[in-house]
């Protein structure tokens, strides 16, 4: 695996990749994302690292989880993922820290995710990157609130929280300690 700054650029050229690929101006994906052109193209140059929200935002118009987002600037995952090699993506601004544990690979419509999120942080997406995405929440430590089509669910250190994903989606964590939770996600 690259070093954070191989991936950012990889991930970078990814993004102005996909837009071309859909013959998109900078225009129009900003007018799909709500994100200002300038950003957008400061993105795609490699000058600046997307916020999760931004990513979330840009995961939703191109329809990819941001882990296949994320698998697609690597080289093909191996069958183990030693805990050496998974890739690590750090938001320093919101405080969400994310693990590929079990990347997603061609073929297989599952993977696995570690999150931490410290105390205060609070991520909303307005939609899914997919619609009917599954997932399971396994809160590993701390407590995570989840708003899942409009219903706030505490969910606990042993909670599993499942569901199907449709529309908005909202991860907060609370407090007082960090929250740390495993993410198994299923293509529909």
């Amino acid at each position: 695996m690259g070093s954070t700054m191989e991936v950012s650029a990889r991930l970078a050229a990814r993004l102005a990749e996909l837009r071309v690929e859909r013959g998109w101006s900078l225009e129009e994906l900003a007018t799909r994302t709500g994100v200002s052109r300038s950003t957008l193209s400061r993105l795609e140059r490699g000058e600046i690292s997307p916020t999760a929200a931004l990513l979330g935002r840009l995961c939703t118009v191109y329809e990819r989880p941001m882990s296949r987002l994320l698998a697609e600037v690597e080289s093909e995952p191996p069958q183990v993922v030693r805990v050496a090699a998974q890739e690590v993506w750090r938001d320093e601004s919101s405080g969400f820290v994310r693990r590929s544990v079990s990347p997603p690979h061609p073929g297989l419509r599952g993977e696995v995710v570690e999150a931490t999120l410290r105390p205060g942080t609070d991520i909303s997406y307005d939609a899914p990157p997919v619609p009917g995405l599954e997932q399971h929440v396994w809160v590993l430590e701390g407590t995570v609130e989840i708003t899942v089509d409009g219903h706030a669910h505490i969910v606990e250190a042993g909670d599993c929280l499942r569901f199907r994903l449709w529309g908005a989606s909202r991860f907060r964590c609370p407090g007082p300690g960090q929250v740390r939770y495993a993410l198994v996600v299923v293509l529909p």
